[in-house]
């Protein structure tokens, strides 16, 4: 079935991209890390998937902290982006924590993906994907082996501070005093998530969790989620996607 528009999420890490056809699926995808000149790495990624899908034109929604700088016919937040494509991968009501780069969301679904309420931590790295990209670097930890290192800790050892750069500077003591690379990496993943529950607060409280981003491939990052929050949230199919397909379904007629 031929496509019938294109959404965009950028954001501080990665670029996102998806065509969808008439029923809302997708049909073509991209992810690719976040180039500082947006303008020029959105319009190659557009005009890359109008090539492969034998098109000319189509509507262009945008989301993302790059929205903005993104040539697109629609410019949307990122809150009502994801709460309608997570709504259309799932079709049921709920809450969806996205734990993005830059920032980290806590939203509450409605009827047809409407937003009846979120809530946003955008201040801090401490409780973004962020947090673990940052600390992983300077442990030269790479993020395919991070999940299974991480389960393989018979214990946590727990990251006391709540910022990133001093968070950094207690993991190298921790590592100087001989503590286990996978009890850090436990305590680094039980730390973000004890911070993205509390951000999560009065919206997940007796309702069905979902989880999307980048950071919900980390099987330990779900894991660390589930024993903070009391429940294990539900992985969004495609979760770095659910952004750029709730800004392909606002450009579009559906």
């Amino acid at each position: 079935m031929s496509a019938i528009a294109i959404g965009l999420d950028v954001g501080s890490t990665s670029l996102k991209a998806v065509a969808i056809d008439a029923r809302g699926a997708v049909v073509a995808s991209v992810v690719e890390p976040t180039h500082p000149r947006i303008e020029e790495h959105t319009r190659r990624v557009v005009e890359a998937l109008r090539e492969r899908l034998g098109v000319t034109v189509l509507p262009i929604g945008a989301t993302g902290y790059g929205r903005k700088r993104a040539a697109a016919d629609k410019v949307l937040t990122e809150i009502t982006c994801h709460a309608r494509g997570a709504f259309h991968q799932l079709g049921v009501l709920g809450v969806l924590i996205d734990i993005g780069g830059q920032d980290s969301k806590v939203i509450r679904i409605g009827e047809g993906g409407s937003v009846l309420d979120f809530a946003m931590n955008d201040k801090c790295a401490a409780g973004t994907g962020r947090f673990l990209e940052v600390i992983l670097a300077r442990l030269h930890v790479p993020l395919a082996e991070v999940a299974s290192t991480a389960e393989r800790a018979t214990r946590v050892v727990p990251i006391s501070s709540t910022c990133t750069v001093f968070a950094e500077s207690e993991v190298v003591s921790l590592v100087a005093q001989g503590e286990p690379l996978e009890a850090i990496l436990a305590g680094l993943h039980a730390a973000l998530a004890s911070r993205v529950a509390a951000l999560a607060g009065r919206l997940a409280h007796g309702q069905p969790l979902f989880l999307s981003g980048g950071v919900a491939l980390n099987r330990a990052m779900v894991r660390a989620l589930a024993e903070a929050l009391g429940k294990e949230p539900q992985v969004v199919p495609d979760p770095q996607l659910v952004g750029a397909l709730g800004a392909a379904l606002a450009v579009s007629s559906r």
